[in-house]
Parts: structure tokens; C-alpha cells; sequence
């Protein structure tokens, strides 16, 4: 919980102060420069010391090689997107997903990027595998879907997706390390809202997206430096604040929950959803 923290080389502070500078001392010869490094302290909008300290925190957490860290979790959601589709490409996505991906891919992309969307029951394996063209780039799910808490099986859908050739993008904002680390499960990009969870305080926005370093880097590039989707440095040393809580807090969650559930298990009065139902609207 406490990757990424550096101590205060000018004052001896033992928490990494905010850094709201928004450019860094360039070296005498700035030619020297990698201009390929995203994560060089150059400009701020590029890359911010805070940041650079929650993306290693978050790549330790999910046992990632790197992740890049954004102002939302919905601009995480469409960096890792905006990157790593086409125009003509295809995506398989769940039925019961988070509205602004709803909206992105069943209005925004297909107009703006002609990128096409199949809408899906995520646990119905064999409507997934009939779903998939030779186009699909992209299987996107959430792990417990907001808001029917329907579960996806990761395993089983990286395996379908890796089958095809196509990448599995996961949305576990809901399943924060160290309940659940889809990485470890097959998928390729897991995205978080850091404004749930892992801030867990109500008092910042952040989003990230945390993967290998192949796929990461064009994300910092493309998306965070050339649209500018960059997160604050105050946000960027709220949320790490924040996160050092987290095994604490979930302790919490999780014990409250039983409780709910053991309530309503013994009260006579509460019907079950079927769990096929589909709440999303209709494609």
C-alpha cells in the first residue's frame, strides 16, 4: 500500500509532497530529452512527480508492469478504448455495463470512429463466442456489473478472447486489489474509477488503467498527452492518501455486506432476480 511514496529530498518529509508545478528543470542540453518517454517530469500535463507515484503504486496493487493514471475513471475507460481501437473495428461488450460505456459504444464511437458494438450476456459463454467477427479487437466486462452485480468469469472470457486474437479490458472498480486483480485471471487491461474504492475519501476523481507495458505506452501517448487527459497533482496525492486505508476499508465493506446479506437471506419477504435478467437498455 505504500509503493510509490518517496520521501522529500529538500525537507526530509516522509510523505511525497504535492507537486503542483507545472513544469520541471530541463536538463542543460534539452535534446537530451527522450521525446518517446511519457513519463519524464517535463510538463505536467505529460507527467506530474504525484502521478508517476500512484501509477507505481497501482501497477504494484494489480500486479501490473505499468499503468497510467487519468482526471476520471470514465477517461480511463476511454483512453484504453480510444487507443487500442479503429475505425471498422469491432467490440464485444457486456449488456450490463457502467452507462458511459453504454453510451460510448452504442453512440459516441460508432458515429465519431465507426467502431460497432455487440451487446451481450457476459455469462453466457456460447452468446459471447457467436458474438465475436474477425474484426473484434476488444471483449470489455466489468467484474461484478454496476448495478445487477452479475459476475463475469475472467478466466473463461480471456480465454475466449485470446483465442481470437482479441484483448480482454476489465473494469474492477467494484473488485479493488486485494479482493480480486484481474491481471492475474488472463485479462490485459484493468481499469479502475480511483474516485471509488481506492480513493475511497468522496474527495477526488481519478481514473487508471494498469496492464503491460506494451500496451500502457501507447495509452500515455496517445491519450494522455495528445488529449489531455491528465489527472491533477492535488487529486493525484489525494487519492494515494486515500489508498493507504484500503485493506482496512474493504475489511469493512465486506463484513457490512454479510450482514445485509444474512438479513436478507432469513427474511421470507424477498424474492430472487433471476440472474439472467438484463437491466441495460436494449441495443
Amino acid at each position: 500500500m505504500h509503493c510509490g511514496n518517496q520521501a522529500d529530498i529538500c525537507t526530509g518529509a516522509i510523505r511525497t509532497p504535492i507537486i503542483m508545478a507545472n513544469s520541471s528543470t530541463l536538463p542543460e542540453d534539452p535534446f537530451t530529452l527522450d521525446p518517446d518517454n511519457p513519463d519524464l517530469l517535463v510538463y505536467t500535463r505529460e507527467s506530474g512527480a504525484n502521478q508517476l507515484g500512484l501509477q507505481t503504486k497501482l501497477a504494484v496493487l494489480e500486479g501490473g508492469e505499468d499503468a497510467v493514471v487519468l482526471g476520471s475513471g470514465v477517461a480511463a475507460l476511454h483512453a484504453a478504448f480510444f487507443t487500442h481501437l479503429r475505425a471498422g473495428d469491432h467490440v464485444v461488450v457486456s449488456d450490463v455495463t457502467y452507462g458511459a460505456v453504454w453510451r460510448l459504444f452504442a453512440e459516441l464511437l460508432p458515429v465519431k470512429s465507426g467502431i460497432e458494438a455487440t451487446f451481450v450476456d457476459i455469462t453466457d459463454l456460447d452468446a459471447v463466442r457467436a458474438a465475436m467477427r474477425p474484426t473484434t479487437r476488444i471483449i470489455h466486462t466489468e467484474v461484478i456489473a454496476n448495478p445487477t452485480v452479475k459476475t463475469a468469469d475472467i478466466q473463461v472470457l480471456a480465454d475466449v478472447a485470446h483465442t481470437a486474437g482479441t484483448l480482454l479490458t476489465v473494469d474492477s472498480t467494484c473488485t479493488p486489489p486485494p479482493l480480486f486483480r484481474p491481471l492475474e485471471h488472463g485479462a490485459d487491461l484493468v481499469v479502475h474509477s480511483l474516485t471509488k474504492y481506492i480513493n475511497g475519501h468522496g474527495d477526488a476523481m481519478g481514473g487508471a488503467v494498469i496492464g503491460p507495458r506494451e500496451l500502457i505506452l501507447p495509452i500515455k501517448s496517445e491519450a494522455m498527452v495528445n488529449v489531455g487527459a491528465a489527472i491533477s497533482p492535488f487529486n493525484a496525492w489525494l487519492i494515494p492518501r486515500g489508498s493507504i486505508t484500503l485493506p482496512l476499508r474493504l475489511r469493512q465493506h465486506l463484513a457490512g455486506a454479510q450482514h445485509v446479506v444474512e438479513f436478507l437471506d432469513s427474511d421470507p419477504r424477498v424474492a430472487r432476480r433471476p440472474s439472467g435478467t438484463c437491466l441495460a437498455p436494449a441495443a
